[in-house]
């Protein structure tokens, strides 16, 4: 069977948790070694790259100028002809959904998508999309609700799914989760590297590692970090702004934090895996302070490099982080408009403040959090377990000719 996917992130243009999805996906999906062989083939977005079976497509020149969502339907629409043979299709994101949704179609072949976000809960892409927000979200509509399966990576996410577009069959929409790959995420000590960071061993911290971006809540984490205690470091590995008015927001948060504590530590750039390994195996504490995670893959690299765990319970997120067993969950009660943005917004700083507090202040509970984590990335999100539920959806679907 060939299967052709489309996705706007692939290697070396990661930049999110759906890129990486895709990435191990495709490597374990070419990897297996029982039932129905598969021939994968990758459509992505941006320059060429050089690994057999993957195709690249940039912006159509004449769309250069043009608002983000046009540039991204030009793509989509490049990406079209080339599905051309393919048995299915599968598309990540709102960014490749449409391509997906034309080349079924066009080619009478089934349509499968994963949900990694949904535009319905994210209305502060207008900020960065303008008017192009309407047509993301035309686009994502019409693909769901034409697909033949849709792939949720948590049961919250398939309640979002089913709860943002009602016309949906509720047995098209599946749960598989994301996952993570243990041999490659997994601890790793350099406290010379560390020191080149401006990380300090010695201190206990509370490492955040994501997006500038609402949905990950970085301004909440940081007004929190006011209340922690005068010795624990914070580490912000955070880049990639949706907006200069968030990066500016940002900004004047860590300079006022940075002006009244020591050990307060912000990357800006992408950090090599191994980098990211070390910072999360010193860290007492990872956080995820997201209003709105699907699932969130960065909780998993997490605790499979040993990191306790303080998420907010919203989303996908406890049914990664195991309350009071790998790490904690921090309460919230949400506006119903789709921001995800704190009813009291005070009260949900305070929480995630005395939550932290209570884990980087006890080392040994943490670290009884962190290697319970390891233990259930390992034993709950392996990659090829994840890869034969996608290969029998894929077989399901077309046998069922959808």
């Amino acid at each position: 069977m060939r299967v052709d996917l489309v996705t706007k992130e692939y290697p070396p243009a990661i930049y999110g948790g759906a890129g990486v999805h895709v990435t191990e996906l495709v490597r374990a999906l070419r990897a297996r070694d029982s039932g129905e062989p598969l021939d994968v083939r990758v459509r992505a977005f941006g320059e060429p790259c050089d690994e057999p079976g993957v195709a690249s497509y940039p912006v159509p020149a004449e769309l250069l100028a043009a608002n983000p969502a046009i540039q991204t339907l030009g793509t989509d629409l490049s990406i079209v002809a080339d599905v051309a043979g393919a048995d299915l299709v599968h598309s990540h994101t709102w960014y490749a959904n449409f391509a997906g949704h034309l080349a079924s179609l066009l080619y009478g072949i089934p349509h499968v998508l994963t949900a990694h976000s949904l535009e319905p809960l994210r209305p502060w892409k207008a900020e960065q999309l303008g008017g192009g927000y309407a047509v993301s979200s035309y686009l994502e509509k019409a693909a769901y609700e034409s697909a033949a399966a849709i792939v949720a990576v948590s049961e919250g996410m398939r309640a979002d799914i089913l709860r943002s577009y009602p016309a949906l069959d509720p047995q098209k929409v599946r749960v598989i989760y994301n996952g993570i790959d243990t041999a490659a995420w997994g601890p790793r000590e350099d406290p010379e590297l560390l020191h080149e960071l401006g990380v300090d061993p010695g201190r206990p911290s509370v490492v955040f590692v994501g997006r500038i971006t609402r949905q990950k809540g970085l301004p909440y984490l940081l007004r929190a970090a006011e209340l922690l205690p005068p010795e624990v470091q914070l580490i912000l590995c955070a880049g990639a702004p949706d907006t200069p008015q968030i990066l500016d927001e940002v900004s004047g948060l860590v300079r006022g934090l940075q002006e009244t504590r020591s050990g307060v530590v912000w990357i800006e750039r992408l950090l090599p895996r191994d980098s990211l390994r070390a910072i999360l195996t010193e860290a007492t504490t990872f956080v995820c302070p997201s209003v709105y995670e699907p699932l969130g893959i960065v909780n998993l690299e997490a605790m499979a490099c040993g990191a306790a765990v303080v998420g907010t319970a919203t989303g996908g997120i406890p049914e990664v982080v195991d309350d009071g067993v790998t790490g904690r969950l921090v309460p919230i009660d949400q506006v119903g408009d789709g921001t995800g943005t704190p009813l009291d917004p005070e009260r949900f700083v305070a929480d995630l403040a005395s939550t932290l507090t209570e884990v980087v202040s006890d080392p040994g509970l943490a670290a009884a959090y962190g290697q319970a984590g390891r233990e259930r990335a390992v034993a709950e999100f392996s990659w090829a377990r994840i890869a034969d539920q996608t290969a029998a959806l894929y077989t399901e679907v077309v046998g069922s000719g959808r």
